[in-house]
C-alpha cells in the first residue's frame, strides 16, 4: 500500500490550493478514504471523508463550505480542493486510508507521508 500527497505549498490567507494524493498497491475503488492534518505542537485533526463512489462526504466543522473532498477511482486519486484558506489551517496534510468496510474515520490503516500547506501573509 502506498498513498502519496502533493500539491501543498505556501499561500496567502483567502487563497486556494488543490492537494492530491496517488494510490497504489490496492484496490482503491474498494475503500472509503479521508484526508487528516496535523498542525505543529497539535495532534491529528480529521479534515473531510468519502466513500468508495464519492457520492457520501463528511466534513470538519472547521473546513465546512471552503473545503471539497473528491475522488476518481479511474485514476487511483483522492483530491482536496481548498478555499479561502486561513492561517489556522497551517498544517501537514495526509490522506488515509479507512479499513476495509469502515466508513467512520477513526479506523484507519495506511497513511501517507502528508504535504505541508502553510498559509501566511
Amino acid at each position: 500500500v502506498q498513498l502519496v500527497e502533493s500539491g501543498g505549498g505556501m499561500v496567502q490567507p483567502g487563497g486556494s490550493l488543490r492537494l492530491s494524493c496517488a494510490a497504489s498497491g490496492f484496490i482503491f475503488s474498494l475503500y472509503d478514504m479521508s484526508w487528516v492534518r496535523q498542525a505543529p505542537g497539535k495532534g491529528p485533526e480529521w479534515v473531510a471523508a468519502i466513500n468508495t463512489g464519492g457520492g457520501n462526504t463528511a466534513y470538519a466543522d472547521s473546513v465546512k463550505g471552503r473545503f471539497t473532498i473528491s475522488r476518481d477511482n479511474a485514476k487511483n486519486t483522492l483530491y482536496l480542493q481548498m478555499n479561502s484558506l486561513k492561517p489556522e489551517d497551517t498544517a501537514l496534510y495526509y490522506c488515509a486510508r479507512h479499513r476495509l468496510g469502515y466508513w467512520d474515520p477513526r479506523y484507519v490503516d495506511y497513511r501517507g507521508q502528508g504535504t505541508q500547506v502553510t498559509v501566511s501573509s
